[in-house]
């Protein structure tokens, strides 16, 4: 994927939290007043903090997804669109689809960005328990006839077309009815409009009348419905007249804080977890190397992934590459690399070198670092020279074995299937893996081919050509591919059968949630990210039971901590939420086989691993709902203590007291929005 460095200032802390610690500094002055309530006024200030919060849960596009109450997510999606006067044309805001900029102001949440020629600006207040506040600016660069500002808000499945909607006309009169009995061909003037579904409710209201139009669909032969509600902001249409509008949005109903269930079953152990890798890629000399050392001194990293920077390695095909670097002319950053991938190899772990680009000789066409205007990202390799990509390739391997003492276990050339920045049809990526692989063995290196290091799940099907030619397998070492997209559990499904089919590992090769998160990394410290960041790679852990999942990346891009002047912010180097995430997943006892566990709780996901022999177990599970009780059953009998590990928003991978396990079972907390580990051993 292409990754960038961009700075940006966030700011984190409430006002509240704020007048608390004054007030605190006040009082030590007076030590008697301090030491009556010095600790109880921080005590109730972070409670209130902790309470007020990351409420509202915000995508760094502008999107609303949620509001949480006591820890649950009443989930809804809203959108900014601009539709066509017809309603069938239009554009949304929505991930990958602008370039927004995101921070947080206490408890306010601010995007801008841009969409068809209109300048947006998003507000997100909490202003109490279950309620939000959005504040929307518009201000046009060119005229858009024909076209309108929609505020659009999309349903969860729940509310279907027999839900309740009750709204206020252009009279003042409250009006309740079916969803399916509102005209979608015909806009009615609200002011507030609320929907109900069993005892659940969303409102959503107006400081003036709007024009709200309602779009329904039954999906999958009626087993589902979607229901759209989309209201005009722009009294008509854009031309070049800045507007604001003002939204309330609260649900209500109750909090479901019933116990959950789960269940391990031991008898069909899987694939082994290695542990946690992570990606080392250097893009930036003066950020780096504080990452690096602080995660490989506090971490333990279990695959290493580093940059073979292959158009740099050798730009002129006439000159001989060992040669020159043995003269002393080794290009700065390929010295970096190869440093960089000798530091990994030497703390024993195996080793992915990975190209992102290639040299002008060995491609076709100029290089392309950004998709064309029909697309089209990357360069295809040059077939007549692809001899001369394999000694090329080689050459820097065979140095990097004789003088850094390193021979990779594994190489790639990065999202190939996308053209990050080699472009490959699933039929050349076969062809380069049985002619490279075989070019490997004929000068002696054990290096092998990843089939895939695709840019994300969805484009499997560039794998099967591989898959499908017997002669590419002695050459493949493992599959892998990225996890910035393709979540479904199908979709997840088919990498772990391709494992499986080929007798070959599974790794991850590049994890996290948001390809262009670079360009927002306010994001990086919300809750909302770290959340779904390590609810992803636990159901990684659990569909695809994959050998590693590399964090992208462990270096200042994409930064797990805090501070040391990364995107701008200059407070001391210290870990954030998803930095104790990854702790708490890398602390899982190395080389455990998958083994089944089951849940009643769609808000958790759930992952176990397990090893009868050596009396090793983890279990993962990441909440995503309120607070309740939990009990596990099937625990093995030679289990009595496991320890128990809790992350969130305010505790960093806080060891509780252990938990005993009595008759295969054992019962616990699950703190609310929490990652939650317990672990059997040291």
């Amino acid at each position: 994927m292409i990754k960038s460095f961009h700075l940006l200032f966030t700011a984190h802390s409430s006002d509240l939290f704020l007048l608390s610690i004054n007030n605190l500094y006040i009082m030590k002055n007076n030590n008697a007043t301090y030491n009556k309530y010095g600790v109880i006024l921080l005590m109730l200030a972070t409670f209130f903090l902790s309470e007020a919060a990351a409420q509202t849960e915000v995508a760094a596009w502008g999107n609303i997804t949620g509001i949480r109450k006591e820890g649950q997510l009443f989930e809804f999606e809203t959108s900014l669109q601009i539709i066509s006067s017809d309603w069938r044309d239009y554009k949304k805001t929505g991930k990958e689809m602008q370039r927004p900029k995101y921070k947080r102001e206490g408890l306010k949440q601010l995007v801008s960005t841009e969409m068809d020629s209109v300048f947006l600006t998003e507000e997100v207040s909490d202003v109490d328990k279950g309620k939000a506040r959005l504040i929307v600016n518009w201000e046009p660069r060119a005229k858009r006839d024909g076209k309108f500002l929609i505020f659009n808000i999309k349903l969860p499945f729940e509310y279907g077309l027999e839900s309740d909607i009750v709204f206020t006309d252009s009279t003042g009169k409250w009006i309740t009815t079916k969803i399916s009995q509102v005209k979608p061909s015909k806009g009615v003037l609200v002011k507030s409009v609320v929907v109900r579904s069993g005892l659940q409710t969303i409102e959503i209201s107006f400081e003036k009348l709007l024009r709200m139009q309602l779009n329904t669909e039954t999906l999958k032969g009626g087993l589902a419905e979607k229901v759209e509600i989309s209201f005009v902001l722009s009294e008509g249409e854009i031309k070049d007249i800045k507007g604001k509008a003002d939204i309330s949005i609260s649900v209500n109903g109750p909090v479901d804080k019933s116990p959950v269930a789960f269940k391990l079953d031991v008898t069909h152990p899987g694939r082994t977890f290695a542990g946690l890798g992570g990606n080392f890629r250097l893009q930036n000399p003066k950020t780096d190397p504080q990452v690096i050392d602080y995660c490989l001194e506090n971490l333990r990293v279990a695959y290493g992934r580093a940059e073979m920077p292959w158009q740099l390695w050798q730009p002129d095909l006439g000159v001989d590459p060992i040669a020159k670097a043995d003269s002393g002319k080794l290009h700065p950053h390929v010295k970096a690399s190869m440093e960089m991938a000798q530091r990994l190899s030497k703390l024993g772990m195996p080793l992915i070198l990975s190209a992102w680009s290639g040299p002008n000789w060995a491609i076709v066409g100029a290089p392309v670092y950004r998709p064309t205007p029909e697309g089209v990202w990357g360069n295809p390799l040059n077939q007549e020279r692809i001899t001369d990509t394999y000694k090329s390739i080689t050459d820097y391997i065979l140095y990097l074995k004789k003088n850094y003492g390193v021979e990779p276990d594994l190489f790639s050339f990065n999202e190939s299937d996308l053209g990050i920045n080699i472009r490959q049809t699933g039929a050349e990526h076969a062809q380069l893996i049985k002619g490279l692989g075989a070019y490997f063995v004929s000068k002696g290196l054990k290096t092998k081919l990843l089939l895939g290091d695709n840019s994300d799940a969805n484009t499997y099907k560039f794998i099967y050509p591989a898959m499908a030619d017997k002669e590419t397998h002695p050459y493949i070492g493992a599959v892998s591919f990225h996890s910035w997209r393709g979540w479904e559990d199908v979709t997840l499904q088919k990498w772990a059968d391709a494992a499986t089919k080929l007798n070959k590992p599974l790794l991850v090769g590049e994890g996290s949630i948001d390809a262009a998160a670079w360009a927002y990394p306010a994001i990086f410290e919300e809750q909302t990210y770290a959340l779904e960041e390590i609810a992803l790679y636990t159901k990684l852990l659990a569909i695809c039971q994959p050998e590693s999942i590399l964090q992208w990346q462990l270096t200042a891009d994409y930064s797990p901590l805090i501070g040391g002047g990364i995107f701008g912010n200059n407070e001391p180097l210290h870990p954030g939420q998803r930095f104790w995430n990854l702790k708490q997943l890398a602390s899982t006892p190395e080389n455990l086989p998958a083994i089944g566990i089951t849940g009643n709780k769609k808000s958790i996901t759930m992952a176990a691993l397990g090893d009868k022999e050596k009396g090793a177990y983890a279990i993962h599970l990441v909440n995503n709902g309120s607070t309740r009780q939990a009990t596990i059953s099937g625990i093995p009998a030679s289990v009595k203590i496991l320890r128990y590990f809790i992350t969130n928003k305010q505790l960093n991978m806080k060891e509780e007291k252990q938990l005993a396990v009595q008759n295969g079972q054992v019962k616990f907390t699950l703190p609310q929005t929490s990652f939650v580990s317990l672990m059997s051993g040291k």
